[in-house]
């Protein structure tokens, strides 16, 4: 008989503790935005600078900026975010080659499940900035523009950081994609490219005010119909 702790069966036990134990530990975190980008980003980067940079504008904001926990851009947003004023949180993730979190950390958890991960990276976000990187960076783009695009998630700000980077992955969105009837041109509203912090921080800060007095908004309205229906 198959031993029930190597079984598929077994693996959704495991998939269940994962997802339960990931939600408690963020469920009181509040406003936070996501930062991706590659784990192969030196301190002398400009990005990594850049990632830095962006990340200390938002906590001093008080949102808090969550990472995939590793090195790269992940390090820079967490060590932008430590000590001011938002949480610094990493998602690490179980890989054969092993990514270390990075310090820069005040709580963090690591996953052996991708979608396990990626979904707590959206669950909590009220925003993406996406700086550059490899396959995994790509992957987190393409999710949140087909998950925005299919009203499976909220719409919120999704910024691509460095033009001059992506801007091939841009002109062939528009030639191919485009140009084939894959996406419609309204698709390309539901991103927006960023080239400076400062930018990136006023976007995320336009929408999360947009978003609060709308929160407010929705809440009079049903405290009203609740006193004079």
């Amino acid at each position: 008989m198959e031993d029930l702790r190597t079984s598929e069966a077994w693996r959704i036990f495991r998939i269940q503790a994962e997802l339960i134990d990931g939600i408690e530990t963020m469920n009181e975190l509040g406003p936070a935005v996501t930062l991706f980008g590659g784990a192969r980003f030196g301190e002398d980067s400009p990005y990594y600078l850049a990632a830095q940079a962006v990340a200390e504008g938002l906590s001093k904001l008080g949102l808090s900026v969550i990472t995939g926990g590793g090195p790269g851009i992940m390090e820079a947003g967490n060590r932008g975010a430590l000590g001011n004023g938002g949480a610094s949180v990493g998602l690490n993730i179980d890989l054969p080659h092993e990514q270390d979190a990075n310090p820069y950390i005040d709580f963090g958890m690591s996953f052996r499940y991708f979608f396990v991960r990626k979904l707590l990276f959206v669950k909590y976000a009220t925003a993406y900035i996406i700086f550059p990187g490899g396959f995994g960076t790509m992957d987190e783009f393409f999710e949140s523009l087909t998950l925005i695009q299919t009203g499976k998630i909220r719409c919120f700000p999704v910024l691509l950081y460095g033009r001059d980077y992506w801007q091939g992955l841009l002109g062939w969105l528009g030639d191919k994609m485009l140009g084939h009837g894959c996406i419609a041109e309204t698709d390309f509203e539901l991103f927006q490219v960023v080239d400076s912090p400062e930018q990136a921080v006023e976007a995320v800060r336009l929408h999360y005010v947009k978003s609060v007095a709308r929160v407010e908004g929705e809440r009079r309205r049903t405290v009203r119909a609740r006193t004079h229906p």
